[in-house]
């Protein structure tokens, strides 16, 4: 299963798309996704940082908080250049721009971690 965690509905909808195959659960806040958590866990997650409510840095806090949910990788897309910074210690494995990805940049990321 795979969460995306997007305010924008046609960014959210578009990525999911792009998983394929595989069960998607998309949310347009935090707050849903971390109650979601309590009843199941995503093989990956794709969030942007800029959400309505908590902000997506927020929501990565709460996730590393706990054993189970520490261990899910997360994919930042965003229009912000975090690329810098290394955000590994919140189990970011990527980061892709809304403006220049691509359906196979998700796809690629889908089949490394939810095989």
């Amino acid at each position: 299963m795979v969460f995306v965690i997007d305010s924008n509905i046609e960014m959210a909808n578009c990525v999911a798309k792009a998983c394929g195959d595989c069960v998607v659960k998309i949310f347009h806040n935090a707050i849903e996704a971390m109650q979601a958590l309590d009843n199941c866990l995503p093989s990956l997650i794709f969030m942007d940082i800029d959400l309505t409510g908590p902000n997506g840095f927020s929501f990565l806090n709460e996730v590393i908080s706990y054993e189970d949910t520490s261990k899910v990788p997360a994919v930042i897309i965003s229009d912000l250049d975090l690329s810098k910074f290394d955000l590994s210690m919140y189990g970011v494995v990527g980061f892709l721009n809304k403006d220049t990805m691509k359906p196979e940049d998700i796809t690629e990321y889908v089949t490394k971690y939810t095989q």
